[in-house]
């Protein structure tokens, strides 16, 4: 049996595994927060519950509509969005103007008012989502056992992280999402819809939330606290990456979930606590985050 720090390497990799699994979610979350206060500076409390929101819509939809896996991941992003659109054109643009608080108090109470709802429609035991065919069973990699779904979680989470983060970073359409952030006025002078851009961007950091939660739902119970209860985490490794970093969310989620598996194998006690005493070094040493830039 090969030993690494005393640690068999079937455990060391089975725990870095489940460690690179939490960060794919931590990235995906981190970043459609990222998106939200980076472009349009609203600290969004409602992204828990956009991503319990989206699992249960895979939920419902294959209850009900018969509707598959596959076809889920497309069709909850879709619903999700639109949610998060009527509620930047409803809510969040009556205070697009006021102190970052307003839109913080207002998210947090959309959250409780959702997560309230489905727990008196739905209960708090939760429910199951039947994992696709196709993804069941593993690969022996000798050391240890790959499942088949949890590599696929890896692979689509850092693909559409990827995809966002260029679009972004490197297209006209994400450049003048920054320039509509930064002098809406003058954007909207060269005849671009800078209101329309901002709807259809906390649409899409709702969607990503919501991809994020079909992707968990084979993995985890589908209850209407999951969100809350991942949250607090994922707002966690915001801050060290940098608010509004968009690759800082990406990176940073996937180093927090590997030290966090890390940290299960070594000293199981700190799991819990560890993402935080990260943050508060962090924080310490450099208080605009890893990737963030000072004001």
């Amino acid at each position: 049996m090969t030993l690494i720090f005393g640690i068999p390497l079937s455990v060391l990799s089975g725990q870095l595994l489940l460690g690179l699994i939490n960060g794919a979610f931590y990235a995906l979350l981190s970043l459609g927060l990222a998106i939200i206060f980076g472009l349009l500076r609203i600290i969004n409390f409602a992204h828990g519950a956009q991503y319990m929101l989206g699992a249960f819509t895979a939920v419902l939809a294959l209850n009900y509509l018969g509707v598959n896996y596959w076809v889920a991941l497309v069709l909850a992003p879709l619903v999700v969005g639109v949610v998060g659109v009527l509620i930047e054109r409803l809510l969040l643009r009556r205070i697009a103007g006021e102190d970052h608080l307003y839109g913080l108090l207002l998210t947090f109470g959309l959250a409780l008012i959702l997560e309230g709802s489905f727990v008196k429609l739905f209960g708090v035991s939760g429910s199951s989502y039947p994992m696709p065919e196709q993804l069941k069973g593993g690969y022996n990699l000798g050391f240890m056992f790959l499942p088949t779904y949890r590599a696929w979680v890896i692979v689509a989470a850092l693909a559409v992280c990827l995809v966002t983060w260029f679009m972004i970073e490197r297209t006209r359409l994400g450049s003048y999402l920054r320039a509509g952030t930064e002098n809406p006025k003058l954007m909207q002078a060269f005849g671009i819809n800078v209101p329309l851009l901002i709807t259809l961007t906390y649409g899409y950091g709702a969607a990503l939330a919501a991809f994020a939660g079909v992707l968990a739902a084979p993995i985890y119970s589908v209850t209407p606290t999951m969100g809350a209860n991942l949250l607090i985490v994922v707002f966690a490794v915001v801050v060290i990456g940098g608010m509004g970093s968009i690759m800082g969310a990406i990176v940073t989620g996937l180093a927090m979930g590997l030290i966090e598996g890390l940290t299960k194998v070594f000293y199981p006690e700190a799991s819990n606590t560890v993402v935080f005493l990260v943050m508060v070094l962090v924080l310490l040493v450099r208080p605009a985050g890893l990737f963030g830039k000072e004001a």
